[in-house]
């Protein structure tokens, strides 16, 4: 545990007040052209805006200056977590997040389902991101395929549309209490235009998992030959069990998840938080907005994840962006009907359309509270947030202000 959680857990008392941390994946972006509008101002956002008027605003860098954050990173850094030494691979948050339990040497992995052009090309990262019921039939196709791998069993998971889980699973750890090793490298290159990488050992103990990837990589390949769009398989986020200190424990909250994407859920799981039921498609808002007002009165702190904002910019979509700020603006009356006593609005990292990728911009941080300071920024906007009186801050000190706001905190030292 890093000093300054350890001081949270010191100073940290329980009272009545609320917390709703809303967390709007990849909202940070960037104009398309010189001098114009990101997504942020350039949605109409009449309740974002006045809820601004009311807030503190300033900006947050998730990991460090010029590093651009995976969700991961960003969430924990959101939740008090150093993410450089809360270290977890994206296939143990997914399979955490759809129930898969890990054990002991066993080695979680996120895929993607691509499409392969000639000479295995990479033509689509997300293969055109498929249908969940497509997703399905894929990985159907795939355990039928490939049930294990020299000995190694292995099992496929659906998460949801390009996205799958695969698990190696260890036949027993040895004498110094290791099983399969988490540390390799990519098979995904995170680019289009070139065919998947071959997995490569970091340490000897994980080269047994290098051979179990690039295996699969290739009976998944056969398998699915004759499809046009669904025809590859990249990974990338190996993992082993990890361990966190808890979040409940930590700031003594009775701390929920409202999330419909498995990563989140299993982050959320992992660090403590009770994963609420969400009905309805997934990312559907009425359904999220419905299972926080439910149970309400039974936590006194709640994660609220959107995730649409992020596919948005990953598709390179500006004006599907600003849709579904949008969206999300006409959903904020209701969550101030429930009357929070603190309410965070904040972004896990950027993800600008103009990119099409994570980046390393600051994203805007609002803080609304009856405990803040006079602030001159007049929305919830990358450049407005810039002016506000909260300042750029590390993504760690978000918890703590959060606390501090909602009363929560006794005085540190004499």
């Amino acid at each position: 545990m890093s000093d300054l959680m350890e001081t949270i857990r010191h100073i940290a008392k329980k009272t009545d007040s609320k917390i709703l941390m809303v967390v709007l994946d990849g909202v940070g972006g960037l104009p398309l052209t010189v001098n114009g509008d990101t997504e942020l101002a350039a949605a109409t956002t009449p309740n974002l805006d006045a809820l601004a008027l009311e807030s503190q605003l300033g900006q947050v860098e998730l990991v460090g200056a010029g590093i651009t954050p995976g969700s991961g990173p960003g969430h924990l850094s959101l939740f008090g977590y150093d993410p450089l030494r809360y270290v977890v691979g994206r296939g143990a948050l997914s399979a955490v997040g759809i129930g898969v339990r890990l054990r002991a040497g066993d080695v979680a992995v996120r895929g993607n389902f691509a499409t392969l052009g000639p000479d295995r090309v990479i033509v689509d990262r997300r293969a055109g991101r498929p249908s969940d019921e497509k997703n399905a039939e894929t990985v159907a196709r795939l355990r039928a395929a490939i049930p294990e791998i020299d000995g190694t069993p292995v099992e496929i998971y659906t998460e949801s549309e390009h996205r799958f889980v695969v698990v190696f699973r260890s036949q027993g750890v040895d004498e110094a209490g290791q099983g399969l090793g988490a540390n390799l490298s990519d098979v995904d290159p995170q680019v289009t235009g070139v065919p998947p990488q071959v997995a490569e050992a970091g340490d000897p103990t994980s080269e047994r998992t290098a051979f179990l990837v690039n295996e699969f990589v290739a009976r998944a390949e056969t398998a699915l030959r004759g499809e046009s769009q669904v025809n590859g398989v990249l990974f990338r986020g190996y993992s082993d069990v990890p361990h966190f200190p808890s979040f409940p424990d930590t700031y003594g909250l009775r701390a929920a998840c409202i999330a419909s994407y498995p990563m989140y859920k299993g982050l959320a799981s992992l660090v403590g938080m009770d994963v609420l039921e969400v009905q309805g498609e997934e990312d559907a808002l009425e359904g999220k907005v419905a299972a926080l007002a439910a149970h309400w009165a039974d936590y006194d702190f709640f994660y609220f994840h959107v995730k649409k904002t992020d596919s948005a910019g990953e598709d390179g979509d500006f004006g599907a962006k600003v849709k579904k700020i949008e969206l999300f603006d006409a959903l904020l009356p209701r969550l101030r009907e429930l009357r929070p006593d603190v309410l965070c609005i904040v972004g896990d990292h950027s993800t600008p359309s103009k990119l099409g990728s994570h980046s390393w911009h600051p994203v805007p941080l609002l803080i609304h509270s009856p405990y803040g300071r006079k602030d001159l920024a007049a929305r919830y906007t990358e450049e407005e947030a810039g002016r506000g009186s909260l300042g750029l801050r590390r993504g760690t000190d978000v918890m703590p202000l959060l606390m501090a706001n909602a009363l929560k905190l006794n005085k540190y030292g004499a």
